[in-house]
């Protein structure tokens, strides 16, 4: 099979299939020519090298947000992107590993960042605040997630103790620490950044609720 009779997405979609297949370690660009029945030299090709190659299987998980469906009011666009980020991570094995370790400035990638982004100028935040804030969430969302994807492939480590006398504020807080499933945890650190944000909006002087 020639260089030119499949495309670059084809490799993408197989290079994503051997992530889930055998996970973030096993994605090498032979390893993707076997899945697709391509020379190695093929899928050079399309994607240059093994960084490009990651880079854009992380701008593919993010594909498919649709911005017409979102809700208008801020708060519950917010929301709505932020869970529509972390269901997309979840559905790839290892993908915050993926995303963790690079800079993407893909389409997919953008679209994203933009809708967050302007999410929050429409709330009445200023540029920075908005941009940073964006950053925030997502470092957020990528970091639980992680954490999620990591734990699934040890099922079998032994749960942490917390009883040792050096670490008093661990031990009284033991019951807390691990309980809950990662969706609470995750929704519990989402309401207190939309604390944080709906009051710096107030100090601002604008409404808490954005306006609607």
């Amino acid at each position: 099979m020639g260089a030119m009779s499949i495309s670059r997405a084809a490799v993408v979609d197989a290079a994503l299939a051997v992530l889930d297949q055998q996970g973030l370690d096993k994605v090498t660009m032979r390893a993707v020519a076997d899945e697709i029945g391509v020379r190695h030299n093929t899928v050079r090709w399309h994607v240059e090298s093994k960084q490009r190659l990651l880079i854009l299987m992380s701008d593919a998980i993010f594909e498919g947000l649709d911005v017409t469906a979102l809700p208008t009011q801020w708060e519950a666009r917010l929301r709505a992107l932020a869970r529509w980020c972390r269901s997309a991570i979840l559905a790839r094995r290892d993908a915050a590993r993926l995303i963790a370790g690079l800079s993407t400035t893909e389409t997919n990638t953008y679209r994203f960042a933009d809708a967050m982004i302007q999410t929050l100028l429409d709330a009445g935040l200023p540029p920075r605040t908005a941009a940073w804030a964006n950053w925030t969430v997502f470092y957020l969302i990528l970091g639980i997630t992680q954490e999620q994807q990591a734990e699934s492939t040890d099922p079998n480590a032994p749960p942490p103790a917390f009883d040792d006398p050096a670490f008093p504020a661990l031990r009284a807080a033991a019951a807390h620490i691990t309980a809950g499933t990662f969706d609470e945890r995750f929704e519990f650190a989402l309401d207190m950044q939309l604390t944080a944000l709906k009051a710096e909006l107030a100090r601002a002087g604008d409404r808490p609720d954005g306006g609607g």
